[in-house]
């Protein structure tokens, strides 16, 4: 069987640039690849709410000329009884050629993905990672600015939940000469985990409390939303929503070469009138991704694909994981998984960290 795709940065990245030249190559020329994957079945099983994701997908696997099976609503499937990830896992991989899989708590593909019988593709798990957005965002960036490297990126808005900017953060690292600006919050900055893997791959961050202060230095400004569903309480998320707001003014103050991106959905993080700026590709962008999930559909079933192990550490039971996001609260069945690193020891499920 060939790779789960759980983490970007699991597979190597001329891997990832294989699969953004054949979604390329699929874009311009889409009845070439109509009928690529007859006979085949894609389970999705979404556990929390999704548009884009979801339904580029599906669109992605038909006109691909396979099927589709699964669930967008828990609440309509046998998890609604308790059954837990495990089993509902290996019913519908049993079913499937390629299963998709969304869910709110953070490692949560990657322990479907070790008793799954087909190959698991992350959808998004919590806040933790969303691979399949940053190869739509790298794919984005390669048609439109023409180039992955030596690019000013801006990342504003939720940087702590944020599993678009956690992922894109680290798949632009992998890159040469790229260099960061992270604007928010000092409750929504960056995981110190996504700040120590830029620093070990020798590329710069900066952190800014201002948007309009970085406007001028960027080629690519990545907004975020707030995300409500990921706050402990209202009063904490009402706080924090309205800090950041991308207007025209700004957008005055920015280059004429500048790209504004958003994974959407947007709330109130971008006006309107900022739609009709040449500059804002978000729209655009939500269309490059049911051509990179294509070709990731692809790369998956024509076996192009090989991942890492999915658990590389050491098993240490007295240990369990810090982050109350984890799914290994919850999955009590799964290993306790763990990386060493010095006196931390990091999970293997959500990368939450703690000493020893």
């Amino acid at each position: 069987m060939t790779g789960h795709v759980i983490d970007l940065n699991d597979v190597t990245v001329s891997q990832w640039n294989a699969i953004l030249k054949l979604a390329h190559d699929i874009k311009e020329a889409p009845m070439v690849y109509a009928g690529a994957c007859r006979g085949k079945i894609m389970g999705t099983l979404f556990y929390e709410p999704s548009t884009r994701t979801q339904m580029s997908f599906q669109t992605a696997m038909l006109r691909l000329g396979g099927g589709i099976i699964g669930f967008d609503n828990p609440s309509t499937s046998s998890v609604s009884k308790g059954e837990n990830l495990k089993d509902t896992t290996k019913i519908v991989s049993g079913y499937s050629d390629i299963l998709v899989m969304r869910h709110p708590l953070e490692g949560a593909s990657k322990a479907a993905a070790l008793t799954a019988d087909c190959p698991v593709i992350n959808a998004g798990d919590g806040g933790h990672l969303h691979p399949t957005q940053t190869l739509t965002d790298l794919l984005t960036l390669r048609e439109e600015k023409g180039r992955l490297e030596g690019l000013t990126v801006g990342f504003c808005g939720d940087l702590k939940n944020g599993r678009t900017v956690h992922s894109l953060l680290k798949a632009l690292s992998c890159y040469p000469d790229n260099k960061f600006i992270l604007v928010s919050t000092d409750e929504l900055r960056v995981p110190g985990y996504i700040k120590d893997y830029i620093s070990a791959s020798g590329k710069t961050y900066e952190e800014y409390s201002s948007l309009e202060e970085v406007m001028p230095k960027l080629d690519v400004l990545y907004m975020t939303r707030i995300q409500q569903e990921r706050f402990a309480s209202r009063e904490e998320y009402e706080a924090q929503k309205n800090v950041f707001r991308l207007d025209a003014k700004k957008m005055k103050l920015a280059s004429k070469d500048l790209i504004v991106l958003h994974p959407l959905p947007r709330v109130d993080e971008i006006a309107v009138e900022v739609d009709d700026d040449p500059r804002a590709l978000y729209f655009k962008q939500a269309n490059y991704g049911m051509y990179v999930r294509m070709a990731l559909i692809l790369s998956v079933l024509n076996y192009k694909l090989e991942s890492q192990p999915l658990l590389r550490g050491e098993i240490i039971n007295d240990a369990t994981c810090t982050n109350p996001k984890c799914i290994c609260h919850t999955e009590k069945y799964l290993p306790h998984s763990f990386r060493r690193a010095g006196d931390v020891i990091v999970c293997e499920y959500c990368d939450g960290r703690q000493l020893l």
